[in-house]
């Protein structure tokens, strides 16, 4: 059976990671960190060579992905396509607050104060639900809205994929965590490093976490 191999990067730093704020929905270009970030996730993967690429719609993931393109020596891409369905969770109320002070709110009550605190105590998944039944608003996403959105859009990309394909997707931290969280067993409770690299393959519409939050290529 053919296998989709997906390489998801986590874009580079930006002006809200670097301010510790909360950024799902919110958007902000990479810093130069951020810069550097994708330029060595770019050399990481510089000899793989992508038949499609993706990003989502936000500057920071379009900005990382084509960084990444660029310093690619066997693809003949040169630009990714942005998805909407690919953005990071939409925080709702909370976005662009204080990350410190959003997972007191959320966590405080039951002795969780940061986010891996909270994940590890509730499942990354009804920590998501948490924050929206904390919105005052009711904009942030629920479990369901969030994988409502993201999991057509990877069963899409997969199913198109021609056999035997590499895919590049510029996402987001939680994103990935998300996904590491439903096909693994990784522990997701550390912090995701901007560029890092995440390799899930698709075989059958099965999917399978390779490595997580690596900051170089491993060997398979």
């Amino acid at each position: 059976m053919a296998t989709t191999n997906l390489y998801f990067v986590r874009h580079g730093q930006t002006q809200l990671n670097r301010y510790h704020r909360l950024q799902g929905w919110a958007d902000s270009d990479l810093t130069s960190q951020g810069i550097a970030d994708a330029n060595q996730a770019g050399l990481e993967l510089a000899q793989i060579n992508f038949t499609q690429a993706f990003s989502s719609d936000t500057i920071r993931a379009q900005h990382t992905a084509n960084l990444i393109l660029a310093a690619n020596q066997v693809s003949s891409i040169t630009v990714a396509e942005p998805q909407a369905a690919l953005r990071e969770e939409n925080f709702g109320f909370f976005e662009g607050n204080d990350a410190g002070q959003t997972w007191n709110i959320i966590g405080g009550p039951h002795n969780a104060v940061t986010y891996g605190e909270l994940i590890r105590q509730f499942s990354i998944e009804k920590t998501r639900d948490m924050i929206a039944a904390a919105d005052p608003y009711g904009d942030a996403e629920t479990d369901q809205q969030f994988w409502d959105r993201l999991q057509p859009i990877l069963d899409h990309i997969s199913a198109h994929a021609p056999a035997n394909s590499n895919i590049l997707v510029a996402s987001h931290g939680t994103l990935i965590r998300s996904l590491v969280s439903k096909y693994s067993d990784h522990d997701i409770t550390a912090p995701i490093r901007n560029g890092s690299l995440t390799k899930i393959t698709v075989t059958d519409r099965q999917y399978q976490v390779a490595w997580y939050n690596q900051s170089s290529l491993p060997t398979d």
